[in-house]
Order: C-alpha cells, then sequence, then structure tokens
C-alpha cells in the first residue's frame, strides 16, 4: 500500500484530457495553472492513437493493436496505428520537457486501467479480451511493463518530478458487475471475480515502484474499498454521482489516508457557479462523516469531474483555473 503521509498531493489538478490538437498549448495552459500538481494532457481530437484507449494500446509491450471499425483490436505485429500512438506520446512528453524545466513537485500522468483496456480491446474474434482470462492475464503483465517503461522515461525527461500515476478505469464497475456488453449486444461478459480484479490492479499498479498512484472514475458505484485493497493512495470520482451509500467506504478512506480528488466541476461547457458553490458538496460530505474540517485541505484535491476533450477550448481553460480557486476556497474556509 501507498504510504500518502509521505506525498504531498496538489491542491487542484485536472483529470487528463484536453480539448484541441495543439499540445504545447495545453501543456503550456496546465503547467501554467497548476503550480504544484501538473498532468500530462492527452487530446483525443487527433484522431485514433490520441484517444485514451489508443494511447494506452501504444504503450503495451509484446502487445499490439489496430484501429477496426469496430474499436482497436489486438493484433500481432505494431502498425500503422501502434506507430502513430507512439508518435504522439513522444510529442507530447517532448512538450511536457519543454515546459517543465527545473520543476519540483507532483506530477500527474494518465493511462487506461487493465480491466477497462480489457473491456474495450477486442481479440481476434471480434470479443472484449474480457472474455478470456488468458488474454486478461497477458494484458495485466504488457500493462504493467509498459507503465515501467513510461515512468522511467517521463523520470528521465523530468527528474525534479514527484510521479502520480493515474490509472483511468470507468469500465471497472460494469466489469465487476457484469454488464460489459458482448460483441452482438444481446448478452453481457460475466462478472470477473473481484480477487481477480484485485490481483490485476495490483500488479500493475506495482510498475510504479513505491509512487502514488490515483484511480479515476467517472462512472457511479466506484468500489472504493477495493481499490484500497489493491494498493491506490487516491480515488479520483465524479462527486455529482455519490450517493449516501457511499459514505462509510469513503470516510474509512480518508480516514486511512486516501487522497479524494474530488471532481465538482463539470467536463463540458456550461456555467460555473462560485469557487465556494462548487465544493459545497465536498463541505456536506464531511460534515455528514462527522470528518475534521481542518483534515479538509489535507485530504482532498480539487478536480474536474471527467476529462475535458468534450469542452471548448475557452471552457477548458476556465474549468481547470476555477479548480484552483475551488481548491483556494477549501483552503481558507473548511467550515
Amino acid at each position: 500500500m501507498s504510504d500518502n503521509s509521505q506525498f504531498s498531493f496538489g491542491a487542484a489538478t485536472g483529470v487528463g484530457s484536453m480539448p484541441g490538437e495543439d499540445v504545447r498549448e495545453a501543456v503550456k495552459i496546465v503547467t501554467g495553472t497548476f503550480e504544484d500538481f501538473p498532468f500530462l494532457p492527452e487530446l483525443p481530437a487527433r484522431g485514433p492513437g490520441a484517444d485514451m484507449i489508443g494511447r494506452t494500446a501504444g504503450m503495451l509491450v509484446e502487445l499490439y493493436a489496430r484501429v477496426e471499425p469496430s474499436g482497436w483490436r489486438i493484433g500481432d505485429r505494431p502498425g500503422r496505428d501502434t506507430r502513430r500512438a507512439r508518435s504522439w506520446l513522444r510529442e507530447d512528453l517532448d512538450a511536457l520537457e519543454e515546459f517543465t524545466q527545473g520543476y519540483e513537485g507532483a506530477l500527474k500522468v494518465q493511462a487506461v486501467g487493465p480491466w477497462t483496456l480489457a473491456a474495450q480491446l477486442e481479440l481476434k474474434n471480434g470479443e472484449a479480451a474480457l472474455s478470456d482470462p488468458g488474454a486478461c492475464r497477458d494484458l495485466v503483465a504488457s500493462l504493467a511493463e509498459g507503465l515501467r517503461l513510461h515512468l522511467a522515461e517521463v523520470a528521465r525527461r523530468v527528474p525534479g518530478a514527484r510521479i502520480v500515476l493515474q490509472l483511468d478505469e470507468p469500465s471497472l464497475t460494469a466489469v465487476l458487475r457484469g454488464r460489459v456488453p458482448t460483441a452482438s449486444g444481446y448478452r453481457t461478459h460475466r462478472a470477473v471475480d473481484r480477487q481477480i480484479v484485485e490481483a490485476g490492479l495490483r500488479e500493475v499498479m506495482a510498475a510504479h515502484d513505491g509512487g502514488p498512484v490515483v484511480v479515476h472514475s467517472c462512472a457511479p458505484e466506484v468500489p472504493v474499498a477495493l481499490l484500497r485493497r489493491a494498493g491506490a493512495a487516491g480515488i479520483s470520482l465524479d462527486f455529482s454521482l455519490l450517493t449516501e451509500r457511499d459514505d462509510e467506504a469513503i470516510g474509512e478512506a480518508v480516514e486511512g489516508g486516501t487522497r479524494l480528488l474530488a471532481g465538482v466541476v463539470a467536463g463540458t461547457d456550461g456555467p460555473l457557479s462560485d469557487p465556494a458553490g462548487s465544493v459545497m458538496g465536498v463541505r456536506t460530505l464531511w460534515r455528514r462523516l462527522g470528518l475534521q474540517p481542518g483534515l479538509l485541505a489535507q485530504a482532498v484535491t480539487v478536480a474536474p469531474a471527467c476529462g475535458l476533450a468534450g469542452a471548448s477550448p475557452a471552457y477548458a481553460r476556465r474549468a481547470l483555473a476555477h479548480c484552483v480557486r475551488a481548491a483556494r476556497s477549501l483552503a481558507d474556509n473548511p467550515e
């Protein structure tokens, strides 16, 4: 288990994706907005290979994927799609290196987690890799090795960074509940045993040797306790989807030192409330759980609810700046 007490997370950050196709502009905005917790942006608008599944598929070791009309499919050898994904990632790291000269502090990088990858990547027969336990094991091992190499590359380029790895797992709840549809759409794949899910997550998290791993999901019913057992140092959630059923697991997580990345700013264009209003739900939850208000700034990082790829560039900039102001409001007025 990662020990959060040894690590200083920033007060606010983003989730990962940004609108547009200009990575230098995106990195400039992110590093300029989040002085103590920037992240490596993802720009899916560039096309296949820049999307979250394609980008992570490009990191896999000895497993390759290509784009089919139905989505990403595992193939025998690296093709054009793999090369494109890797090329964009190198370009993104070049921009990150340029804008983080001399930076020392927390830096977040994102990749798709093993179970969302297994739910989204197809085997040769067109079914999700999730349908084949052997394929799932291969995927977990390949992703762990790929992430090890990626994290080493980020550390080389930004030597002062304390890297936070974020695993995006929006399909995790569907995997655990047997809700992932088959290729025909008429049935669903059977639920994966919770212990197998936990073991797969633990193996991938171990790729970030001793460093903190955050798991992000903007789906409802995030399995908080399972993620903590697997070793997550932080959990990133869409706060608007939380219900009182989640209270106990979240209260235990906070008291156990797990960082909450509270998604309180909408990921698509709309009016932004005042900063204090954005974190009202966090304060309300704190009171409901009977937690010390003074713990808020130590336990919570303010973020958008989901990636900003679907937002306009102007809104994305405003939303990120709003997260910083909302975090300040939380620190200044925890009551």
